[in-house]
C-alpha cells in the first residue's frame, strides 16, 4: 500500500479554504439497536444543509460503537460513505472519520477509514495519558502513513490532556497532517497550537479548524500574527469541526458565509456577527449542558433532531446519557429565542421529500 496517499485537490482546495463539518450522531432505535434509516437519513440531511463535510465515528456518534459488544464502527462509517456517493455530488465533500486508541487499535481504524473512502483521520489522543509527547507523535506518523490527519487537540477544559508547544512543532512538521481541530477553551495553549503551525515549514499546507462549540463566531472572525524569521505570519481557523454544528446545520452554513463575507470584506458588519455568535454560544450551552459538566451534551444534540423529525427518539448506549433535569426547558426557551438561528422550516421541507419508516 502507497505511504502517504494524497488528497484530491478540490479536497485540499475546501479544507484549505474551511467550510461547516458536522459531527455525526447515531440514531438508536429504543431496543439500542442502529437504526439504520434514521441514520442514513441524518447524513442526507446534512448533504442537503450545505455542510463541506462530514465527521464519523467521533464524540457525538459515541465512542461505545468500538466495543466489541456493540460492534458498529463499521456499519456508521459505511452507510455515512454509501449516502455521500448515492448523493452524486458535484461538489466536494470531506469525508472525516474518527481515529481512537492505542496504536494498533488506530493503526486499523485507519485502514478501516481508508477501506470507505474517507479523505481523513481525526487522530484522538483520548486515553493515552501513558504515551510521552515522542511516543504520540510516532502514533501520528503512522496513522499518516496510511490516512491523511485531521488532528485534534482536546484540552484540559474540555477533558484532554496538556500538549506542549514543542509537541504541536513536532506535529506539524508531521508528513501527511492536513489539519488540525482545537477545542479552544484555553487561549494559551490555542497559541501554542497555533503558533507551532506558524512557525512550521509546512504552515501553508495545514487548515486551522476550531472546535470550540462555546465561541465559534469569535473563533473564525479571529486572526493570529507571528513573527517568524522576521516576517509576519498569519494564520486563523478557517471552519469548524463541531458538535454544535449536528443541529440547526442549514442555518449554521448560512451563518458560516457570513462570516466568510466579513471577512473578506475587511470585517464590515462584524459587530453583528459578534452579537450573533453570543447567542450561539447560549444556544450551545444549553444542546451541550455546560451547567451541569456537559453531562447531557449528545443527548441535548438528540433531543433537537427528536422534535425536528429526524430522529425517533434520542436513546445513547450509555444509560446514564440521558437529558439532565431542566434541560428540555431550557431547549424550549433557546428553541423560541433564536428562531432566526434554528432551520426548521428546512428540515420539514427535506422530510417531505424523504422515506423513512
Amino acid at each position: 500500500m502507497p505511504k502517504h496517499i494524497q488528497l484530491d485537490s478540490s479536497v485540499v482546495k475546501l479544507l484549505s479554504e474551511g467550510t461547516v463539518i458536522p459531527a455525526h450522531p447515531l440514531a438508536l432505535t429504543q431496543q439500542l439497536q442502529l437504526d439504520e434509516a434514521r441514520q442514513r437519513l441524518l447524513t442526507r440531511y446534512y448533504v442537503a444543509s450545505g455542510a463541506g463535510g462530514v465527521a464519523v465515528g467521533v464524540h457525538t456518534t459515541q465512542f461505545e460503537i468500538r466495543k466489541p459488544e456493540i460492534n458498529l464502527l463499521e456499519p456508521v462509517l459505511k452507510m455515512a460513505a454509501d449516502e455521500i456517493a448515492m448523493a452524486q455530488l458535484t461538489r466536494p465533500f470531506i469525508k472525516v472519520a474518527g481515529i481512537c486508541g492505542p496504536v494498533e487499535q488506530a493503526l486499523k481504524e485507519a485502514e478501516l477509514a481508508r477501506k470507505y473512502g474517507y479523505h481523513l483521520g481525526l487522530l484522538s489522543n483520548g486515553g493515552l495519558n501513558n504515551y510521552t509527547e515522542a511516543e504520540l507523535i510516532k502514533r501520528t506518523e503512522a496513522v499518516a502513513e496510511i490516512i491523511p490527519v485531521f488532528g485534534f487537540y482536546l484540552q484540559p477544559a474540555a477533558g484532554g490532556r496538556y500538549l506542549s508547544y514543542d509537541f504541536w512543532r513536532d506535529f506539524a512538521e508531521t508528513p501527511n497532517v492536513q489539519a488540525i481541530k482545537v477545542a479552544a477553551f484555553n487561549r494559551y495553549q490555542t497559541l501554542d497550537v497555533v503558533r507551532a503551525v506558524c512557525h512550521s515549514s509546512r504552515r501553508k499546507e495545514i487548515a486551522l479548524y476550531t472546535g470550540n462549540d462555546d465561541n465559534i463566531v469569535a473563533d473564525l472572525l479571529t486572526p493570529y500574527q507571528f513573527t517568524v524569521n522576521g516576517e509576519k505570519v498569519e494564520k486563523a481557523f478557517v471552519g469548524g469541526l463541531l458538535g454544535h454544528w449536528a443541529v440547526w446545520t442549514k442555518q449554521a452554513v448560512e451563518l458560516f458565509k457570513e462570516i466568510k463575507i466579513c471577512i473578506a470584506s475587511d470585517y464590515a458588519g462584524v459587530e453583528k456577527l459578534l452579537a450573533k455568535g453570543v447567542e450561539v454560544t447560549d444556544m450551545n450551552a444549553v444542546i451541550f449542558d455546560a451547567q451541569n459538566a456537559f453531562k447531557g451534551c449528545i443527548p441535548g444534540i438528540h433531543e433537537v433532531l427528536r422534535r425536528q423529525g429526524l430522529l425517533q427518539a434520542g436513546f445513547c448506549l450509555n444509560a446514564e446519557e440521558v437529558l439532565s433535569a431542566g434541560q428540555a426547558k431550557e431547549i424550549d426557551r433557546i428553541c423560541e429565542s433564536y428562531r432566526h438561528l434554528t432551520d426548521d422550516e428546512f428540515v420539514q421541507a427535506f422530510l417531505r421529500n424523504q422515506t423513512v419508516k
